[in-house]
């Protein structure tokens, strides 16, 4: 099992399924590569598809590997909340014709990137050694402000048992509390079972005097507020020995970087960033290496090597870091980084080549969600687990063969393998992606969480 373990602890990832709904509306501001491909026919069937088998070959190389269910879409309620009334079709006709931004927004797929989809912190950290969850409330952004609720009810569903984890309330909906999960939080340590320290990088300040040397970005939004990342850490009981809060640099911000994980990716004790990365790089780092218990191993790729350009279009930096039983380490990377001469000749070169535990490079097509803004590590929730806490999950959720023959089965059963941003208002589009959830929640055995199936 190519998992690292210590008293039974596993990394289990938890990819999302993308959604039958999945199409490019270009929704998300400071996000480069949606902005640029908004307007394009995508493809469900392939999205998803590509996302299984993604899953499958982590699986097949020993990596322990989850999957969470896509949200309802179309939110015809959302619609209905917003003043459309009438039959289903005769609201979706109406937002096609009055308001197309928001039928784009009900219908986005953005569930995928479970990276956003909340803050974990493992039971070996929390001080009821429980594993603890606080959805995100991605109130920066409409189409994602509607997904915490099924959020936190899947995730309650899938982590259940009382014993072994805790479910907190999503943060306020306002911007002074803007929190985009696990995207901006990497958790630091030496084995997955021994204590770690929790990275948490935020864009701006809401409250009180900025800190020292402290700006913010001029061109995009900061997504992330510092007060957002601090009340997650004390839902979960993290003291300040357990915490480092750090900017990220609004220059990477403005570039195209809306996440932390676009810019950094760390695992173990191994972080992995751009020089672009932090505002205080040295002091972040500083910070971390007096509050590890671990030697922190930073692997620094310097702006000569990565331009900020490559490293957006690439999504070098949201690659998936896995750790090995040796110390080695292997990181999953997009086919985009393969088309950037200098970031392919950085993997080999510098990456590989270089005195750190990166021993291994995969590389996987995830073209579908990619021209979304989102690379491999956008579309996992890691979630480290004891052994007891893993024979705790409810319902079919770890990935087996069976289980990915299953899902692949069920895709090609009820996925479209075409879809333009008109066919948003196609009722019967609407139909097939409720009949293909309600029959995924069977397939995974996690009862209802949908609100067409709570009435």
């Amino acid at each position: 099992m190519n998992t690292a373990t210590i008293n039974n602890v596993q990394e289990v990832n938890f990819d999302g399924l993308v959604g039958p709904t999945h199409n490019y509306s270009g929704l998300a501001v400071g996000n480069v590569a949606s902005m640029s491909h908004g307007g394009l026919v995508s493809s469900p069937q392939e999205g998803a598809l590509q996302g299984l088998l993604k899953m499958k070959s982590l699986m097949d190389a020993g990596y322990a590997q989850g999957v969470l269910p896509p949200q309802q879409r179309p939110d015809i309620g959302a619609l209905r909340d917003l003043g459309f009334s009438g039959s289903n079709r005769e609201v979706l006709a109406c937002a096609a014709k009055e308001a197309p931004q928001l039928l784009r927004a009900v219908c986005s797929a953005s569930s995928m990137w479970t990276a956003n989809a909340g803050t974990i912190t493992p039971s070996m950290d929390s001080p009821d050694t429980r594993v603890h969850f606080t959805p995100a409330n991605l109130q920066s952004s409409f189409h994602r402000y509607l997904e915490p609720q099924t959020t936190g009810r899947v995730l309650q569903a899938i982590f259940r048992d009382e014993r072994h984890f805790a479910h907190h309330p999503v943060l306020p909906a306002t911007p002074a509390f803007s929190d985009e999960g696990a995207a901006n939080h990497t958790r630091l340590c030496g084995e997955y079972g021994e204590p770690g320290v929790h990275l948490f990088v935020y864009g701006r300040q809401a409250f009180g005097d900025v800190r020292s040397g402290e700006r913010e970005p001029k061109r995009y939004p900061a997504r992330q507020t510092l007060e957002a990342s601090q009340a997650v850490a004390r839902q979960h009981g993290l003291t300040a020995s357990q915490t480092v809060f750090a900017q990220q640099h609004p220059n990477a911000i403005d570039a195209g970087v809306f996440h932390n994980d676009v810019i950094a990716v760390g695992n173990g004790p191994v972080l992995l960033y751009h020089e672009m990365a932090f505002l205080d790089e040295e002091g972040t780092l500083d910070e971390l290496r007096y509050k590890m218990a671990t030697p922190l191993i930073p692997v620094r790729v310097p702006v000569e090597a990565v331009s900020m350009e490559d490293a957006v279009a690439s999504y070098l930096f949201n690659s998936q870091l896995l750790s090995n039983p040796d110390g080695t380490m292997t990181l999953v990377v997009p086919g985009e980084c393969q088309e950037r001469e200098a970031v392919w000749r950085t993997i080999q070169d510098y990456l590989l080549a270089g005195n750190n535990p990166i021993s291994e490079v995969m590389v996987k097509d995830v073209k579908q969600s990619m021209r979304n803004g989102g690379g491999p590590a956008c579309l996992r929730l890691r979630v480290a687990l004891s052994e007891a806490e893993r024979a705790a999950l409810t319902g079919r959720v770890l990935l087996t063969d069976a289980l990915y023959d299953d899902l692949t089965a069920w895709v090609n059963r009820h996925y479209r393998d075409r879809l333009a941003p008109d066919d948003l208002a196609d009722p019967q589009l609407a139909e097939e992606s409720l009949v293909a959830l309600d029959e995924l929640t069977q397939l995974l055995k996690i009862g209802p969480v949908y609100p067409f199936q709570l009435g």
